[in-house]
């Protein structure tokens, strides 16, 4: 099983649709039960809520999510009450959700939940750093495109994107989005001496001038970047936002002369917030982005079906992503196979 393989290389994984309705509990539910749970301990939450019946949203009937005898899962303690199956209770923790205090217990009997976990980042790395506690091997988090903190490197360190119909009822525009997506976990990791001071920043836009030294903009954050008045690519190497990168940063580099001389550098891909348009002037001119945390992503999971009851063809689906963005990608309800 080459794609289960793949995972298992990883201590933590986060999986992410880019829409509802792509297929994300199904990809978490074939990862879950196909999982070598007599090898390995695995704990499961999500920063959302995931395992309903029914989309709240679009109405529309949901996959539930299964976890087998051995499962760690850690969810909100109004959905821990509801679940379907026999479990063990571990731990009731002092973070919190909007449902209550998160609970975490083992699945003695294997059976259905809703699992709502942790529901920030720095939630969520608390989750990961406790369980870890307790000798687990792998976490998944259950992620969306909308919350991509959880997808953060610092949280998960590798990935699973889910995509399909719901994003797009057009194949040419569905596999834009996708590889534009894939194109930003991919971007290279700072190789600079600089990378460990700048990792140490909290907040606002830096630079590194060209003898490398630190260089403090005194802006709050690349949104309030048009109310500095002075050129600050002058003499930089490196200028880092520890917040959102925006198009109007982007664009300011893309217009500097010095352009090919500066590496834009973000905390890692979620922090990333350009229009592909933009992005894409930007590297025609030569600029460049890196992160100073990398996540790796395994695998593009589709749902060719869209919640209208569009379908779209499977097979040129996956074949035009995989040729797009050089990855496996799979329809894992079509083909229920080992992967």
């Amino acid at each position: 099983m080459p794609f289960i393989n793949e995972i298992l290389k990883y201590d933590s994984l986060s999986i992410v649709g880019l829409e509802k309705n792509v297929g994300k509990t199904e990809c978490l539910n074939y990862i879950l039960n196909r999982l070598p749970l007599q090898h390995i301990k695995v704990a499961v939450t999500s920063i959302g809520i995931d395992g309903e019946n029914k989309d709240q949203v679009t109405a529309t009937k949901k996959p539930e999510i299964y976890l087998r005898q051995g499962i760690y899962f850690s969810t909100a303690e109004s959905h821990y009450r509801e679940r379907r199956l026999i479990s063990e209770l571990i731990e009731i923790t002092n973070e919190r959700s909007s449902l209550g205090r998160i609970v975490t217990a083992q699945v003695a009997i294997g059976g259905k939940a809703i699992i709502s976990g942790p529901s920030s980042g720095l939630s969520l790395r608390r989750w990961v750093a406790g369980i870890k506690k307790m000798g687990i091997d792998l976490t998944i988090i259950d992620g969306a495109i909308s919350r991509l903190s959880s997808a953060s490197p610092a949280i998960s360190k590798a990935m699973i994107l889910s995509t399909g119909a719901a994003l797009s009822s057009n194949i040419a525009t569905l596999v834009q989005k996708t590889k534009f997506v894939a194109e930003m976990i991919a971007l290279p990791r700072l190789d600079d001496a600089s990378r460990d001071t700048l990792c140490d920043i909290e907040s606002g836009v830096w630079g590194v001038d060209t003898e490398g030294n630190i260089v403090d903009f005194k802006i709050t954050s690349a949104l309030a970047i048009n109310s500095v008045k002075s050129d600050i690519t002058q003499g930089m190497k490196i200028i880092y936002t520890v917040g959102a990168l925006t198009d109007r940063l982007l664009n300011i580099v893309a217009d500097s002369k010095r352009i090919k001389e500066i590496t834009l550098v973000v905390k890692d891909f979620t922090k990333i917030f350009v229009s592909e348009t933009a992005y894409r002037i930007f590297c025609s001119r030569g600029g460049k982005i890196e992160v100073l945390q990398k996540s790796k992503l395994i695998a593009v999971c589709v749902n060719p079906t869209a919640p209208n009851g569009y379908v779209l063809d499977s097979d040129t689906l996956c074949r035009k992503l995989r040729e797009a963005i050089k990855l496996p990608v799979y329809d894992i309800v079509k083909n229920n196979y080992d992967i």
